[in-house]
């Protein structure tokens, strides 16, 4: 009599195996949980584009919060300058920092991220910050720097050195870089640390970091930009980006900063007034070190789909021991127990 529900049982593990399938196919095709994390960076930062030869100068003031800007090299007529490159007009122009204001509104601010891999950032987790990010928000003022004024390819020899020689502002400003969604952050520039301090960036280069500002308020940056010439003399340049974080902060007041003394740029010293703290936005600094959002999710949602599917595993298995045993006792009624054999236990081993 076993014989008669030989098929049913060849055909029920299968029927678990198709059920199993099916709900974690539907889980792993399932979407992901929105998340606030910004998209994944480049891998270094860098960007592709191409500047005009010919792209001019540009004179007034003007507050930037918008948009594509660089900091650059600039080389005409013999003189070496820094620029700011405006790609916020059509077309692109290059204008003087000191006509420049770059404006970051309450939209940047993010949590620092509770992961130790963020502890250079010197603040405790989920305190709100600014944040320029490495990969464009379009929120957010996006600020790079690029080395690809075609004059200047012409004239150096192999990159400029960007140094980082003063911050002066309520707080401090951390620059760094993140590789994908795994790298380990890549601090370029930290302004509690001592100064200056130096970046090597290549010629033909256009990157984009990761800028943090800890609080709202005015902030001064000097940079200053050197290379050797392909001619074998040595140019360099300064100039310094005048940043206004927060709604609150006034551009004017922006313009009529200044660092104690010209041409000697200090440290962060807290010259402006700090805005009411910002509420803490909706995600990390462009993408998190570690384990990111979206990859915890991710582990999370399949390791939550495979329990489930155990325990549905587990729930059709039981019922068709029972069903069987039922059909088993029915058949054990009409006939009689097969010679030799407990009903109980008729059943092979790899169906249980």
């Amino acid at each position: 009599m076993t014989r008669g529900t030989t098929p049913a049982r060849r055909g029920y593990p299968s029927r678990v195996a198709g059920a199993a399938a099916a709900i974690l196919a539907a889980i792993l095709l399932a979407p992901p949980p929105p998340l606030s994390a910004a998209p994944t960076p480049a891998p270094d930062g860098r960007q592709e584009q191409t500047v005009d030869p010919n792209q001019r100068e540009d004179t007034g003031r003007v507050v930037l919060e918008g948009g594509h800007v660089d900091i650059g090299p600039h080389y005409r007529g013999g003189t070496w300058t820094v620029r700011v490159h405006d790609d916020t007009v059509v077309p692109s122009v290059w204008r003087q920092p000191s006509d420049v204001v770059i404006r970051v509104r309450d939209s940047a601010v993010l949590p620092i991220p509770d992961d130790e891999a963020y502890a250079f950032l010197g603040q405790r987790p989920g305190t709100p910050v600014y944040v320029i990010p490495q990969t464009q928000n379009r929120d957010v003022v996006w600020v790079g720097w690029n080395t690809q004024d075609p004059r200047v390819m012409e004239a150096i020899q192999r990159g400029v050195t960007m140094k980082l020689t003063g911050v002066q502002g309520p707080g401090s400003l951390v620059v760094y870089l993140q590789s994908g969604n795994l790298g380990a952050p890549q601090v370029l520039w930290d302004s509690t640390k001592t100064l200056p301090q130096d970046l090597w960036v290549d010629t033909n280069t256009h990157t984009h970091a990761n800028w943090v500002f800890a609080t709202p308020g005015v902030y001064l940056v000097a940079l200053e930009i050197s290379a050797d010439l392909a001619d074998g003399r040595s140019v360099r340049s300064t100039g310094v980006l005048r940043f206004a974080i927060g709604d609150a902060t006034g551009t004017d007041a922006a313009f009529a900063a200044a660092f104690p003394m010209a041409g000697a740029p200090s440290p962060a010293a807290g010259t402006a007034a700090p805005s009411p703290a910002p509420s803490a936005g909706a995600g990390p600094p462009a993408e998190e070190g570690g384990l990111p959002p979206a990859t915890v999710a991710t582990v999370v949602t399949i390791v939550v789909g495979l329990v489930l599917v155990g325990v549905v595993i587990g729930v059709l298995v039981r019922g068709g021991r029972a069903k069987r045993r039922a059909e088993a006792e029915r058949a054990a009624g009409r006939t009689g127990p097969v010679a030799g054999q407990d009903t109980a236990t008729a059943w092979p081993e790899d169906d249980r």
